[in-house]
């Protein structure tokens, strides 16, 4: 059976957010270099990218570099910078086809020139596509990102431009990497991990989860179609009771 066409159209989450975990045991598993299971993952985050268009997801976050990620082995890192960059320089006319914009948070200031580089040219041309918004989180780590955050909240209070008592949670919001987008309705994460590993955990705190034991490189679209089908079998009350969720 096709699972798309099990999709409800009418009850997407807006926003899809993806830990792509795995590339180095698929890669163990063949007996290949790391690096072999990070190229393989290229694969299934362009699967995952036409899927999410296909069915109207309007957000699509992929985590797909860590701050702790620098910690690996330096040979490991420069090969996945190399690909991060050749990656983006091909795959941006694709973007353009599909009509996918495309996005970043994390610190990007630490990623070598040549990624920054690629990826201000691939922002700047497919800025003007309309359909899915595809936001790669590189150099990233929420408690980096919260610590950015409060450091320019704590500025602006030090410059007497707020109020430590007007500070909520729409501060936060606004201070956040994640500002012009929504929040994820829902969360994914593969090869049978159950971690969300410093990830978004500001913006995920009504998220639902789906944890699944496929590996990064093995994930197809039928997997992502899968997660959207769970999370459509849900019910989300924020809180509230069933009750109340009937009677909104």
């Amino acid at each position: 059976m096709d699972k798309k066409s099990l999709i409800n159209t009418s009850n997407l989450p807006r926003h899809v957010a993806i830990i792509m975990d795995g590339n180095g045991r698929w890669a163990k598993e063949h007996n290949k270099p790391r690096i072999f299971g990070h190229k393989h993952g290229v694969l299934s985050v362009r699967s995952v990218v036409e899927a999410a268009g296909e069915i109207g997801i309007d957000y699509l976050t992929l985590y797909a570099f860590s701050t702790e990620n620098w910690n690996r082995p330096r040979m490991e890192v420069t090969a996945l910078m190399q690909l991060l960059v050749n990656t983006i320089s091909n795959e941006v006319a694709e973007l353009s086809k599909n009509n996918v914009r495309l996005m970043t948070i994390g610190d990007l200031g630490s990623l070598p020139n040549n990624c920054q580089r690629e990826l201000n040219n691939a922002i700047e041309n497919t800025k003007n596509n309309t359909g899915l918004t595809l936001v790669l989180a590189l150099s990233y780590s929420s408690k980096w990102e919260l610590t950015h955050a409060v450091q320019q909240i704590a500025r602006q209070v030090q410059q007497g431009s707020l109020q430590p008592e007007e500070i909520n949670q729409t501060t936060i919001d606004l201070h956040l990497q994640t500002n012009l987008i929504p929040d994820p309705e829902l969360l994914i994460r593969t090869s049978g991990e159950h971690r969300i590993s410093n990830f978004l955990l500001w913006q995920i705190a009504y998220s639902e989860l789906v944890f699944s034991n496929k590996l990064w490189p093995d994930f197809s679209k039928e997997d992502f179609f899968d997660a959207i089908i769970d999370y459509q079998k849900r019910e989300r009350r924020f809180g509230l009771t069933s009750e109340q969720v009937v009677n909104e």
